[in-house]
């Protein structure tokens, strides 16, 4: 039997995989870091690769960056500087 190890995010009725890179990866990052939205993400992992930007992006993926942003968002998670 296979067992999927990728852990999961329930989000507004939608279940997300938290693959490193990955749009929903990506937007909960952004959001960490204080950073403006700038749908983006990497198919080989965050750096790996080449960085897919939002020109090139489905409406799924653009969906999933900005529910990975939102998520954040709501859960007030945020670097701490200093």
């Amino acid at each position: 039997m296979f067992v999927d190890s990728v852990p999961t995010v329930q989000f507004k009725g939608q279940t997300y995989r938290m693959i490193h890179g990955s749009p929903f990866d990506r937007g909960s990052a952004d959001s960490y870091y204080g950073r403006a939205q700038d749908p983006h993400w990497y198919p080989d992992g965050t750096g790996h690769g080449t960085r897919v930007e939002a020109k090139d992006m489905s409406l799924a993926e653009m969906r999933e960056y900005f529910r990975g942003y939102e998520y954040n968002e709501a859960c007030g998670d945020k670097k701490h500087w200093g």
